[in-house]
């Protein structure tokens, strides 16, 4: 007869990321509101007192946490090594997002887009962290170090139409695919480019240059 594999006791950051797995986990199809530590603590395979031991603050703490790992997945979408035109780029990066909004499907509107009983000034700032890092990103693929006001506003104009679209995209059953809906995306950013461009010299100057480069 085999032996049973030895027990292995999981180490503080390791426990951390399992309870962190589960919450998100939950946080993805369920609202903040409807899921209790006790519902952590099943999900992960542990007790409830082990929960308040890594999250003495209990759900609050627990949901800033998730928030914060999730916001921080958000961010990595957007690393793209700048290589070859911004548009295949960008279609690379939201490829990875929308891939993020789609696992999380109804959750992800209780994760990023506040709305929920337990958002604080905490989660509003993380939030925000996503979005500002998001458009650093794309100002960093544009090659740009001094944007000025309009073409941050564009950017960041963007960025919120992005999160609005796939909400919507979500609330209308992932409909068009989301390989229209990233060429879409992708041909609006072009597109608020070059309105901004007929009234500001830098986002023009810029936008001839993706033209020429393809």
């Amino acid at each position: 007869m085999s032996a049973a594999p030895a027990y292995r006791r999981l180490s503080v950051e390791e426990r951390r990321s399992q309870l962190l797995d589960a919450a998100l986990k939950l946080f993805a199809h369920r609202t903040p509101e409807d899921v209790s530590l006790d519902d952590v603590a099943e999900a992960a395979g542990v007790s409830r007192p082990l929960v308040y031991r890594y999250f003495p603050g209990g759900k609050q703490q627990l949901y800033e946490a998730a928030l914060r790992s999730a916001a921080e997945e958000l961010q990595h979408c957007f690393d793209e090594p700048r290589e070859g035109p911004l548009l295949p780029r960008l279609s690379r990066a939201l490829d990875r997002y929308l891939t993020f909004v789609d696992e999380h499907d109804t959750g992800f509107s209780a994760l990023l887009q506040g709305g929920s009983v337990v958002e604080t000034s905490r989660t509003t700032a993380i939030v925000d962290g996503v979005r500002r890092a998001a458009a650093e990103h794309i100002l960093s693929h544009l090659e740009v170090t001094d944007p000025g006001r309009h073409l941050r506003m564009t950017v960041r104009m963007w960025i919120t139409a992005v999160e609005a679209a796939s909400l919507i995209w979500l609330d209308e059953e992932k409909q068009p695919p989301v390989e229209e809906l990233r060429d879409w995306l992708v041909d609006q950013f072009a597109a608020a480019l070059a309105v901004t461009a007929s009234r500001d010299p830098q986002t023009a100057a810029l936008a001839e240059k993706l033209a020429v480069d393809g």
